[in-house]
């Protein structure tokens, strides 16, 4: 019997956190292990690690999509892996580990070369689904300011009106609401982003010079696009200079918090003003204004489109790079394609909650209690409800969530709805002012799920066998 002790974290700190921690010790436990679990959600660190649990454990375990600190598993085992793999294979996952985890170096180490040749051809190995997760890292730590923002501005435009930021209206409630939304909150958005996918990439060295740079972006106007590229620029020439600029030992101390910060933000800052910034700021612009000009026959196939990945792999790569898209577009005052994001990601779990409720015939005892659960996840914006369902049946729930995912994307953008906040799912409704055109989109987020339901009853087929209620309550108690 192994000890083991694992991290879960995911870039909206919600579902596949806590789902990847549960695939994790099911894993362990099937295999008689022991496990202790550490998820990094997004009221920070719970059931954390003690020095105690990391010293007896003979395996680490990182199933993670964004950059976790692995300074205090120097000198442990330790197999990093993402979470859908704990999700849908804890078992796998599990053998794996225990079978390929390598040991932490320190960092002290890690400062020869034979150690950064390794970690170079580490890097190479992992370069497809590095970006990604950089990308991720930055959009998790940028998530709380421009759901703070835009709630705020919302609050500010529901005290003061629509023209509450006008110098008229300078000392009012609504005035200060506004300041600390957009010039504040807002304003640190693109910054954020850069700065921690520079982290992610490079560590804390590339902090400063991805903040400088994701604030040349905004000064030039290139916004999040010019924000991504200025944090994978500073990132990778951090992480360059790093592994290729050897200095004295007596001058090694100065490295990570003078040299490669400042050599850093040289590069990523002349590269923002000189090349990138201005060609990037027109690029948005024009993408701004193209969607500010939709017609109804453009916006209703940018809503198919974003509504369809939103449903694809509910959290995964392509979730969530249309829901990245939507969200850097707040920024540039476009909201239209976040209320299309949000209405879509709602509906597959909502969908075949309503789905177990009318065709009981068509899903096991255990899936109509899941579908309790996935109500509540849909309600909450939390796509992930329905990956249970999707892994058990996929070439019939994939189709027919993607289908009521696309139908409520478009008509939310046929509707011209709009969102001011990233995330809330339904408690954000109520807010004034934090959705446009409310009583359409709740039209949009209704008839997505049910276009899902019906979707579900037509491909699915009944089962040989409906349990009896008492058997379906078991087998939810046991589960």
């Amino acid at each position: 019997m192994a000890v083991i002790v694992a991290i879960t974290s995911c870039p909206t700190g919600i579902a596949h956190t806590f789902m990847a921690a549960e695939g994790l010790q099911r894993g362990a436990e099937s295999l008689g292990h022991t496990i202790k679990v550490e998820t990094q959600g997004s009221v920070g660190a719970e059931n954390t690690l003690t020095a105690a649990d990391i010293a007896a454990a003979e395996v680490v375990i990182i199933a993670a999509d964004t950059k976790v600190d692995l300074s205090r598993f120097a000198g442990k085992r330790v197999y990093e892996t993402n979470t859908k793999a704990a999700i849908h294979d804890g078992v796998g996952v599990i053998k794996a580990a225990l079978e390929q985890a390598r040991i932490k170096t320190s960092a002290a180490a890690q400062s020869n070369l034979v150690d950064q040749v390794a970690a170079a051809k580490a890097a190479r190995a992992a370069s497809i689904a590095g970006p990604y997760k950089h990308l991720m890292t930055g959009v998790s730590y940028m998530l709380p300011f421009v759901v703070a923002g835009g709630l705020l501005i919302a609050l500010a435009f529901a005290f003061g009106g629509i023209y509450v930021y006008e110098e008229t209206n300078r000392g009012s409630l609504g005035w200060a609401l506004f300041q600390i939304g957009a010039p504040s909150a807002f304003a640190l958005m693109v910054p954020i982003l850069a700065g921690f996918i520079a982290f992610s990439i490079a560590d804390r060295p590339g902090l400063a010079p991805g903040m400088i740079g994701g604030m040349l972006a905004s000064a030039t106007g290139s916004g999040f696009l010019g924000g991504i590229l200025a944090g994978f620029i500073a990132g990778y020439a951090t992480l360059w200079l790093n592994q290729n600029l050897n200095l004295p030992k007596t001058l090694a101390g100065l490295k990570p918090v003078l040299i490669l910060p400042l050599l850093s933000s040289l590069f990523v800052g002349l590269l923002m003003i000189y090349v990138i910034g201005q060609p990037v700021s027109s690029a948005l612009n024009a993408l701004t204004a193209w969607l500010k000009s939709m017609e109804q026959s453009s916006a209703l196939i940018l809503g198919l489109i974003l509504g369809a990945m939103m449903a694809f792999d509910m959290g995964g790569p392509v979730n969530k790079a249309a829901y990245t898209f939507a969200t850097g577009l707040l920024a540039s005052q476009v909201t239209t394609p976040m209320a299309a994001v949000m209405a879509a990601g709602m509906t597959p779990p909502l969908g075949l909650a309503l789905a177990t409720l009318l065709f009981k015939d068509r899903f096991s005892a255990e899936e109509r209690e899941a579908g309790k659960a996935a109500a509540v996840l849909g309600i909450s914006f939390i796509t992930e409800g329905a990956i249970p369902f999707a892994a058990k049946d996929p070439f019939r729930v994939i189709p027919s969530i993607m289908v009521g995912s696309a139908v409520a994307g478009a008509l939310s953008m046929v509707f011209g709805a709009t969102l001011a906040v990233p995330h809330g799912g339904i408690f954000v409704l109520p807010i004034p002012n934090a959705v446009g055109n409310l009583p359409m989109y709740i039209v949009a987020i209704l008839a997505g799920t049910l276009v899902t339901a019906a979707m579900l009853y037509v491909l699915k087929r009944p089962l040989g066998t409906l349990e009896t209620p008492t058997t379906a309550t078991a087998s939810g108690t046991a589960d």
